[in-house]
């Protein structure tokens, strides 16, 4: 047991919180991500003010795709351009962008030209590099930091994201009904541009891209992938792991409603315990640094599933919501210890164009599981419909865990022992 009296020392998050580097950009990145927090109320908020009233279901559904989705677009669109750069660099750049695009829409409102179809245009303009951001910033911790840092450095951006999942949202409420959703989002824009500032200002202004690296194919990302058989797995793990939770969304209000004839405070209670179980797994993460990432990433799809599977069953609020922030917990770390996996199997020059690639399919994951919960409840509804994600979901993991078993059972012995050492270093 660790001597308390080292304590902070021996936290596996002090190298990444004591570093002379990334400690100056971490209060930029919690800014920034409470930002965020904020803009998941805000988005939609602005759109139901914009939009004309019988249309606002639609809109609502176009502003909140905007938000994110066009970042897969801008994956193989600047993939020439961005593959090669530094993490600072495509973080930094995607900062900008954001603080930008965002900044535009409450300049619209004060000139008086914004509509719904400018705020839609603009939202999606923000989007643009999202995934090149967030492999920046996955890359930056795998170049400032050795490979042993790298779970514990993966689970602080994912713990300081939680947080804002959990503070941003009511933040939101509040300052709509003081100021209006449109100085809500220029809040998100001043938090990306302080990010900006932080990138370029903590950080050195080092060019180290590869003019090899620059030259390389627009879709070279998704070729190192398709190349790999550990990425690719990898990613469709995560792609199915996703993709199984997006109905989620759809059935869990229409669960609340008519199955337990509950209100939306309810429904807000279940998904406050699964922020603050998510919480409190993104600080657990970075204690999984010595744990087999493989089998620990499988093993978190198992459990998810199983811990789903009480809601499904129509489980008392006693049993259900525990397991629904039990899930949460679950859920937490699966973020980080992918992202250490894709870290430690790819080479520092070829991991930015990688991970945006990733992004870029992900990012489709959980809109097209959403997209699948409406006719799903509908045809089946809400509550088998959650059986059915939760049991899928267990499959999959299950699926995942016999592959890598036979994997690994085909391979020599010497070399497995090999593949132990370099993982346990």
């Amino acid at each position: 047991m660790p001597d308390a009296s080292r304590f902070p020392r021996s936290s596996p998050y002090w190298p990444v919180v004591s570093h002379p580097q990334l400690r100056r950009v971490l209060p930029g990145l919690a800014v920034s991500a409470l930002g965020d927090g904020l803009a998941v109320v805000a988005v939609t908020w602005l759109a139901i003010q914009l939009a004309p009233h019988d249309q606002r279901g639609t809109w609502i559904a176009l502003a909140m795709a905007a938000y994110t989705l066009p970042s897969a677009a801008g994956t193989v669109v600047f993939g020439r351009l961005l593959r090669g750069r530094s993490g600072a660099q495509l973080a930094g750049w995607d900062a900008i962008l954001r603080a930008s695009a965002l900044a535009a829409i409450p300049l619209a409102h004060l000139t008086g030209v914004l509509t719904i179809g400018l705020y839609v245009v603009l939202l999606a303009a923000s989007a643009l590099l999202h995934s090149w951001g967030s492999a920046g910033r996955f890359t930056l911790i795998a170049e400032l930091l050795p490979q042993r840092h790298h779970l514990p450095a993966n689970a602080v951006l994912g713990t300081i994201a939680g947080f804002a999942t959990i503070v941003g949202p009511p933040l939101a409420g509040i300052l709509i009904g003081w100021a209006g959703p449109v100085w809500v989002i220029a809040i998100d824009a001043a938090t990306f541009a302080a990010l900006a500032l932080t990138y370029r200002l903590a950080l050195p202004a080092t060019d180290t891209a590869r003019r090899d690296e620059r030259g390389a194919s627009r879709t070279a990302g998704f070729t190192l992938i398709r190349r790999n058989p550990a990425l690719l797995g990898l990613l469709v793990l995560s792609l199915g792991f996703f993709f199984l939770f997006g109905p989620v969304y759809v059935a869990m209000p229409i669960h609340i409603t008519d199955d337990l004839h509950a209100s939306a405070t309810l429904l807000g209670i279940y998904y406050t315990a699964f922020g603050v179980g998510g919480l409190v797994g993104g600080v657990v993460a970075g204690y999984l640094r010595y744990w087999p990432l493989r089998v620990t990433t499988i093993g978190i799809v198992i459990g998810f599933g199983i811990t789903m599977l009480p809601l499904g069953l129509g489980a008392p609020l006693g049993v259900s919501l525990p397991a629904f922030a039990l899930a949460g917990l679950i859920w937490a770390p699966y973020m980080s210890t992918s992202m250490a996996l894709f870290q430690r199997s790819t080479s520092t020059a070829q991991l930015p164009a990688v991970l945006a690639a990733n992004g870029a399919i992900l990012v489709l994951a959980v809109p097209l599981g959403t997209m699948l919960g409406g006719p799903l409840v509908g045809a089946i509804g809400a509550r088998p419909t959650l059986l059915l994600c939760a049991v899928a979901i267990v499959a999959l993991g299950l699926t995942a865990g016999a592959i890598a078993i036979s994997r690994r059972s085909s391979r020599l012995p010497g070399d497995a022992a090999v593949t132990e050492v370099s993982a346990s270093r």
